[in-house]
């Protein structure tokens, strides 16, 4: 049997005057008249919060400093709750709408990293009797002199220009590009510097371009420069070799050889202007300031009207970062010097130089073809009298 649990006795509740009961705190707080009591917080209705009838938020007092002023809001038609993405606007408030920023639309950029120039179609020639002479000229091999001499002189008998080539290298290469083969006993450009006699007509060749001639070249002329150090203005023999047919063309387009000897020399001093075709390479662009130190000595010394027509940028290859980069520093060292044309690297160059005919003839619809167009506006454009 289990033993009962101890239950300790209950001490007998207090009575009467005994019994004594806390007071509580907040019964001794003094009581705030119902005027000023807060009102008891109300649900807003559809036009903002509503305060019971008869309620008062407090005494009508005065406060001292400025009354401040309410700022004014634009206000815009309210806007249909319920859309998509739509703002809604609280009650009463409006729905400002935010100020529309048109974005300027892109500029397309050429391989030369500026904005693409459209150049207008060529017109007749109009202007000087007298032709425009220009020397393809560069000091490092290579960096295609002739291959621009002969499709740039094609283009430009595309646009009504008469066009005279002159192969002023001893390599020959711009003869042997065109299809003209030389001989030993065959009259080139060294026959007529060195014989002042010699009929400039019967050395020209026709080409197979309709409007555009050949004066050919030929080994013969690498030892001009030496017979040519005792003439007198020696820096003069081209200009008076090539003034008997100046009339007959409205361009002659000189192809120089890699140097800066005294047949560059003679080339700059019987030019208007000057082509700079370099390839897009970082060699090529070393070679650049000391060419331009010699184009200004020959100008300041010989041939005042000679200028810089144009650095063009050859064999670019846009899908290498070098080629670019070499781009991009040629544009920050000349500016506006360097044609916003580009001739990009195309196997059609070397087809056309094996079927000794100008790329305008071997393949006219080919992106090579219509770069030579493009420079041939280009070149036109600068030189408004050509």
């Amino acid at each position: 049997m289990s033993q009962p649990s101890f239950v300790p006795p209950r001490e007998p509740a207090p009575s009467g005057d005994d019994q004594q009961v806390p007071t509580p705190a907040y019964a001794t707080m003094p009581v705030i008249p119902a005027e000023y009591q807060r009102p008891a917080p109300v649900a807003p209705g559809p036009e903002g919060p509503t305060v019971p009838e008869g309620a008062r938020t407090g005494p009508a007092t005065t406060t001292a400093g400025p009354t401040p002023q309410p700022i004014a809001q634009p206000v815009a038609e309210p806007v249909e709750a319920g859309g998509v993405g739509e703002a809604v606007a609280p009650p009463g408030h409006a729905v400002v709408a935010p100020a529309t920023v048109e974005e300027p639309a892109p500029v397309a950029l050429g391989p030369t990293g500026r904005p693409v120039v459209a150049f207008p179609e060529p017109g007749p020639r109009t202007g000087r009797d007298h032709p425009v002479v220009i020397a393809m000229c560069n000091q490092k091999g290579g960096v295609g002199k002739t291959t621009t001499t002969i499709n740039l002189g094609a283009s430009l008998t595309q646009f009504g220009r008469r066009v005279l080539l002159v192969d002023f290298d001893p390599q020959a290469s711009l003869s042997i590009g065109l299809g003209v083969g030389t001989f030993g006993d065959d009259d080139t450009i060294y026959h007529l510097l060195m014989d002042p006699g010699l009929d400039a007509g019967e050395v020209i060749r026709s080409t197979s371009l309709p409007g555009m001639d050949l004066i050919p070249s030929g080994i013969d002329l690498a030892g001009a420069e030496m017979q040519l150090i005792n003439e007198v203005a020696r820096e003069q023999a081209l200009t008076r070799t090539l003034a008997p047919v100046m009339d007959d063309y409205d361009v002659v387009l000189i192809d120089c050889q890699p140097s800066l000897g005294l047949l560059t020399v003679n080339a700059l001093a019987a030019s208007d202007g000057v082509i700079v075709p370099m390839e897009c390479e970082y060699f090529a662009l070393r070679g650049v300031a000391m060419l331009k130190g010699t184009i200004d000595k020959v100008k300041r010394l010989i041939n005042p009207r000679l200028k810089i027509i144009g650095l063009l940028g050859t064999m670019f290859d846009g899908r290498t970062l070098h080629s670019r980069e070499v781009m991009q520093t040629l544009v920050d060292g000349w500016s506006d010097d360097v044609f916003h044309t580009v001739i990009r690297r195309t196997v059609k160059f070397s087809e056309a130089t094996v079927a000794g005919e100008p790329l305008a003839v071997y393949a006219s619809d080919s992106p090579g073809a219509t770069s030579y167009r493009d420079l041939a506006k280009e070149v036109l454009f600068r030189c408004p009298d050509a």
